[in-house]
Parts: C-alpha cells; sequence; structure tokens
C-alpha cells in the first residue's frame, strides 16, 4: 500500500523546484533549507503564538508601527511629520527622497522636522 503523504525526496525534489514545501520555509531552496527556515521562524515568535497565528502575529506588528507613527507625529508636530512623508513620497529605488526633491526644484523644510 503506497503512503499517500510524500516522502522526503518528493518533497526535496519539490523544493528545489521553488515550491514552498514546509509551513515557514519559504525561500528554502531545499527541503532541508525550508526546514531550517521554518525553526527560525518559530524560534523568533513569542512562546504563547503558534505557527497557526501568523495573522495574529503580523497584526501585533501592524499595530507597533502605527503606534509608533502616531508617536512620531506627536513629537514632530502635524506640519513637520507632513513635511517628512513629502520627503519620504519622493524616494525610489535609485535614490533618496532629498536627492529627487533637490533635482526636481521641490523645497523641503527640513526645519520642520524638529522635535517639539
Amino acid at each position: 500500500m503506497a503512503s499517500e503523504q510524500p516522502n522526503r525526496e518528493e518533497l526535496d525534489e519539490r523544493a528545489r523546484q521553488g515550491e514552498t514545501v514546509v509551513p515557514g520555509g519559504t525561500g528554502g531552496k531545499s527541503l532541508e533549507a525550508q526546514e531550517h527556515l521554518a525553526e527560525g521562524m518559530h524560534a523568533m515568535q513569542p512562546l504563547s503564538l503558534s505557527l497557526k497565528n501568523t495573522h495574529t502575529h503580523t497584526q501585533g506588528y501592524h499595530e507597533m508601527g502605527s503606534n509608533g507613527g502616531q508617536t512620531r507625529k506627536k513629537q514632530m508636530g502635524m506640519e513637520g511629520y507632513q513635511e517628512m512623508g513629502h520627503k519620504g513620497g519622493l524616494s525610489t529605488m535609485d535614490k533618496s527622497g532629498g536627492e529627487r526633491a533637490e533635482e526636481e526644484g521641490i523645497d523641503i523644510d527640513e526645519s520642520k522636522f524638529r522635535n517639539h
């Protein structure tokens, strides 16, 4: 009677073809590499979190980022926070927002970036 679950050789071959065969092993180029990646992901999570709760886990990071942004806005004031956003919105993979602003003649008043 043949087993319905793929054996390690089949899983390794599928992983080498780019398929994620181990939850949390995304990017691993072999079954063993994916297992190691998954172990690392598991070790990074708080003990109360299981791999089944990754949606909750990412929501926690989103909330932390949002709280950090709100704190920064309070520190800088609304005007400074908006000015910083204008500069950040100009950035590309090749150039920083400051470089693009300078090239395109856009005035960014960095004095507004100071903490209040």
